[in-house]
């Protein structure tokens, strides 16, 4: 479901919203972010429309939206959204 560098990409900074690792490998990783039902935004746009819904960002800048914990951005300009 979740394709190589948004799997690599959470494994590797999953320390920006865990205390502690919740995957050892990328297998533990994809199903980590299967069983929370992460979301993959392919711009901007779609992370702000997202969190509108998802959270309360009342008052906050697409900035600190995007720099948020539960925001991953991918390399490629996608964005992941991982909700802990």
């Amino acid at each position: 479901m979740y394709d190589k560098l948004t799997v690599e990409t959470f494994l590797k900074n999953q320390l920006q919203l865990f205390p502690e690792t919740v995957a050892e490998d990328a297998a533990e990783a994809e199903e980590f972010l299967e069983d929370v039902c992460a979301v993959v935004c392919k711009n901007k746009k779609e992370v702000m429309e997202y969190m509108e819904d998802a959270m309360d960002i009342t008052g906050m800048s697409e900035e600190e939206v995007l720099s948020s914990e539960e925001v991953f951005s991918l390399s490629d300009g996608r964005y992941l959204i991982v909700e802990g």
